[in-house]
């Protein structure tokens, strides 16, 4: 078994009571709050080494690495190919940092995009520009509804039920 598959198997495990499960993922938290903290002091510098490597700097295992790693993957400018990680799979940590913040708001993950560490990356103006795309892009918008004698959107000239409203 890989490290995701142990990893999903440790963390959505169906025999396991709501608490212990929720005492896991409130671990696995901190502790990724506290990654991300130490990653956004420098949020230039690529980070690179093997899962091993980076699970011991960062002081997790390797299989709460391999979550970090999926929760990060869709924010790094270089993919990792996570579904076959194993503890010596060489990874990166380059991430865009806007889209980085915007996968923060996405997964309403409070704790991170808050961090203080932001506020040196980005002004507070720029965090509510970001949060607030963020928050639109899921926002659909129905266009106004083509009333039988309004003019065909065609161009025709006609009325919508004369011309593209025909059944």
């Amino acid at each position: 078994m890989n490290l995701m598959e142990q990893w999903r198997a440790s963390v959505y495990d169906e025999n396991m009571s709501a608490a212990q499960l929720d005492r896991i993922w409130k671990d696995y938290f901190e502790k990724e709050k506290n990654i991300y903290a130490q990653l956004l002091e420098n949020p230039d510098e690529v980070v690179e080494g093997t899962v091993a490597q980076l699970a011991e700097k960062y002081g997790i295992t390797a299989q709460e690495m391999a979550g970090f790693l999926d929760g990060i993957d869709d924010s790094l400018k270089k993919k990792n190919n996570i579904e076959k990680l194993t503890e010596k799979t060489k990874v990166q940590l380059g991430f865009d940092k806007e889209l980085l913040y915007k996968n923060m708001v996405k997964a309403k993950a409070d704790w991170l995009y808050n961090l203080p560490q932001w506020d040196a990356i980005f002004s507070k103006d720029k965090q509510k520009e970001l949060f607030k795309e963020q928050k639109l892009s899921g926002t659909v918008v129905k266009g106004k509804k083509i009333g039988r004698n309004d003019p065909c959107p065609c161009g025709s000239g006609k009325k919508y039920k004369h011309c593209c409203g025909r059944a």
